[in-house]
């Protein structure tokens, strides 16, 4: 018999073709107050999220029919739901093209449970931080030289050009766009990403600061809008003082 879950938990889709996994991935969350669905791949994950909504996706890359990386491009077509993505050692072209297509965190096989756990509350707290800064400041603008950033609808325009962000990338050039003008500390902004778990991969900030550049700037080299103070953090630099609307 299956016993009904508490709507107030947070629920939790996690997608992998090995049973085994899925199995400890369910008694853990479960044991720690998490509603928990399992999905053998792609396919099957976007059955599940068609009846049922989770508020945080883990998901393998390698699987059958459909693979993490076309699975969280379909998700984020859709939705903002958090994506943490689980990859092997060595993946590392994998772990970029997982962020390129929406993913917001992953962590590396074989991995501690207490660090999966600690990554997954990490991501709903920023998932529950962004709903509620979209209810405290709705229909609220950035405008920070030449960027018009839109906080309730996620629109980004840089020289009234659409730039379409991941949601990872949106959080990064919000915070930028809020401190223009000031050198932040990779620290600092590992932090503010991705809390706790922020430390553990620094690399990820420099992928993404290299992702935002490649889309925000033109080709030429002509502007340059995120500069990087050596051995420090970077500077945003949009072209004329904040303003807010």
């Amino acid at each position: 018999m299956t016993v009904a879950a508490n709507d107030a938990e947070p629920k939790i889709l996690v997608v992998d073709d090995e049973s085994q996994i899925t199995r400890v991935f369910r008694t853990t969350l479960s044991g720690r107050g998490y509603n928990v669905r399992t999905a053998g791949d792609g396919v099957e994950a976007l059955k599940v999220m068609g009846q049922w909504t989770p508020d945080l996706v883990i998901t393998d890359l390698g699987m059958p029919n459909m693979g993490g990386l076309e699975l969280c491009r379909k998700i984020r077509s859709k939705s903002a739901v958090p994506i943490i993505v689980l990859s092997v050692r060595g993946e590392e072209e994998a772990k970029v093209a997982a962020l390129d297509s929406g993913a917001d965190d992953y962590i590396t096989k074989p991995f501690n449970m207490n660090e999966l756990v600690a990554r997954v509350r990490a991501g709903l707290r920023r998932a529950q931080g962004a709903t509620r800064r979209d209810e405290a400041e709705l229909n609220s603008k950035i405008e920070a030289g030449d960027f018009r950033i839109n906080l309730l609808t996620r629109l980004v325009t840089v020289r009234e050009r659409e730039v379409r962000l991941t949601p990872k990338e949106f959080d990064l050039l919000c915070y930028l766009a809020q401190n223009p003008g000031r050198v932040i500390t990779r620290s600092t902004l590992l932090s503010t990403l991705w809390g706790e778990a922020g430390a553990q991969q620094p690399e990820y900030l420099h992928v993404l600061i290299n992702h935002l550049r490649k889309k925000t700037e033109p080709e030429d080299g002509s502007v340059h809008y995120i500069v990087t103070e050596k051995w420090v953090g970077y500077r945003f630099e949009p072209g004329a003082p904040l303003s807010h609307q």
